[in-house]
């Protein structure tokens, strides 16, 4: 059994709960991704903007918690993290639901047509930039933990690893955005100039969600090694 620590009791009200609550609400708005290019894919338009306002429903409550956490976050020095460390992790986790939110509203504001040879690998890169996600929220429902065992021993070290797997799978979203933008770069003399910049952009914003939840992985990963 894990000891505990005993200023634990000393840190007043946690702030690892609403942290936990605002990635749990973060993983929900991207959970949407896959459907939202599902629509895209079938050309449904109508089904693409049913999701895009989900998906702002969602955003608008990770900010309201976002914001009462920056309200209420404890100044004191009992806090077994430095408060701008939390601060930066909780602006980590929120640029995710930002980016899920930016590529919604690309697509209600332009309609995208999926080119011949997109679909699958589009729909596979959105879903492993979700699993990147999701293994992030995975690592923030360990913090109760880490703090029950002053950020050291097993725990610390089951989490590191997380982070590990959690760069491989950002990695495994890097080499399907090269593909998938090599796959859109050989079909671009069929396609409209514009169309190819903003598919060009849609696949980096795609990326780019898995990048700050990697990101989130490896600050954590920091405050272990203080």
């Amino acid at each position: 059994m894990a000891a505990t620590n005993p200023f634990a009791s000393l840190f007043g009200r946690s702030p690892f709960k609403p942290m936990q609550k605002h990635m749990r609400t973060v993983k929900k708005c991207v959970g949407q991704m896959p459907k939202l290019f599902e629509a895209l894919c079938d050309a449904d338009q109508e089904k693409v903007v049913e999701i895009k306002d989900k998906i702002f429903e969602i955003e608008n409550e990770a900010d309201a918690i976002k914001n009462e956490l920056r309200a209420h976050l404890p100044k004191s020095l009992f806090m077994p993290v430095d408060r701008r460390d939390l601060l930066e992790v909780l602006d980590l986790q929120d640029s995710i639901a930002d980016t899920a939110q930016d590529i919604a509203g690309l697509l209600v504001e332009r309609r995208m047509e999926v080119a011949e040879g997109m679909r699958e690998p589009l729909l596979a890169l959105v879903r492993r930039s979700a699993d990147a996600c999701n293994h992030a929220s995975l690592i923030i429902e360990r913090l109760d933990e880490l703090v029950e065992t002053g950020f050291r021993g097993p725990d610390s070290e089951s989490v590191i690893e997380m982070v590990e797997q959690l760069n491989k799978i950002e990695s495994d979203t890097d080499q399907m955005g090269l593909e998938l933008t090599r796959t859109l770069f050989a079909r671009e003399d069929e396609m409209k100039p514009v169309s190819v910049m903003f598919w060009y952009q849609l696949i980096m914003m795609i990326g780019e969600m898995a990048d700050y939840a990697e990101k989130v992985g490896n600050r954590l990963r920091l405050l272990l090694a203080h």
